[in-house]
């Protein structure tokens, strides 16, 4: 994440710079998924809430989504630059409630279903709709709540309903034994088939669709601002970063359960020296805001590689710092407080 919104997107020869081929839209989609599995293990891990108890949790993550969306018109407002996260997140959250009591398996099959049938059906829709106004919501958006929402949910760079794909599949995972050797090989393995395999069927069909006259060159990286055009319907069979069609799902779906599966297959083996990555990991609100807030004042060296390593640094050492005396960071506490005291009113 730090890479895509830090170092530059192309080479001195004009070419996209390696950081750039790996990390855009790539990073932003294992932010969701595993926002997904951190979701089914806070609330009933491998066994779905039922009754009162969901009822009351859901309540409770309502809150949460208030207080996250909140911050992101915050900092959607002092001009980092960045597309913000956190206002798409809320919402995504939001949708999640009623599926905190949902198994593993009617997770998959929603993911798959978000997968396969959101893409096609917001291409329909998005033609008479209005265009993204900003990259990012503030305040000032709250005014014209219609073309908020529709931001929000289909136009916008982070399209909540497509991205329930990466929400239901994280959430998926979380209700599966996580401890399990087998499960991670399964993530691992599988991720990376189907990450490949779409990539490979959307370059074929990409260059179809130039040989038709329907695409324009390099259609497989032109896109930016996370939907795709809706002169054509070939637009869905590009896989470019952020365009939210059902190969980009797909593949950056696979790109982010490989990335878990094989961390959980490290975990076990490289023990302590992982803590940091882990703490890092626990205070991702707080970490994503500091970050926002340095951009947007220009804290850090002019250099550009110097001010990502001094971002990445800067993170760990808030991290360790922070995580060896507090468990959770000072802004996943502030939300967690409300939260958990509603979740106490409603039981």
């Amino acid at each position: 994440m730090m890479a895509v919104h830090v170092l530059p997107a192309v080479d001195l020869d004009g070419s996209v710079s390696v950081g750039d081929s790996l990390a855009r839209g790539r990073a932003a989609a294992a932010f969701a998924v595993l926002a997904g599995v951190a979701l089914a293990l806070a609330y009933g891990g491998r066994r779905p809430l039922r009754g009162r108890v969901w009822a009351a949790t859901a309540g409770g993550l309502v809150v949460r989504c208030v207080l996250i969306g909140a911050l992101g018109l915050v900092l959607g407002g002092i001009g980092s630059g960045l597309a913000i996260i956190l206002t798409y997140y809320a919402l995504l959250f939001l949708l999640a409630a009623p599926l905190l009591a949902a198994g593993a398996r009617t997770l998959g099959w929603l993911a798959l279903g978000g997968c396969l049938l959101v893409p096609p059906a917001a291409h329909l829709i998005r033609s008479d709709l209005p265009p993204m106004r900003g990259s990012s919501p503030v305040w000032a958006d709250l005014g014209d709540g219609g073309t908020l929402l529709s931001e929000l949910l289909l136009t916008g760079y982070y399209p909540v309903l497509a991205w329930t794909t990466y929400l239901c599949a994280g959430m998926a995972v979380g209700r599966l034994d996580l401890a399990s050797r087998r499960v991670a090989g399964f993530l691992l393995g599988g991720g990376a088939a189907l990450a490949a395999a779409s990539a490979l069927l959307s370059g074929a069909l990409v260059e179809r669709g130039q040989v038709e006259g329907a695409l324009p060159p390099h259609a497989d990286r032109v896109l930016t601002i996370g939907t795709t055009p809706t002169d054509s319907w070939w637009w869905l069979v590009v896989a470019a970063p952020h365009s939210s069609t059902p190969l980009d799902l797909a593949h950056t779906t696979a790109t982010a359960l490989a990335l878990l599966g094989a961390l959980l297959l490290l975990a076990p083996l490289l023990g302590r020296p992982l803590l940091p990555l882990a703490w890092v990991g626990g205070m991702t609100l707080t970490l994503y805001t500091l970050h926002a807030v340095a951009l947007a004042y220009e804290w850090g060296p002019d250099d550009l590689e110097q001010r990502y390593l001094t971002h990445l640094l800067a993170a760990f050492v808030v991290a360790i710092a922070w995580r060896s005396w507090q468990p959770r960071g000072p802004l996943e506490q502030l939300v967690s407080w409300p939260s958990r005291g509603t979740v106490a009113r409603l039981r």
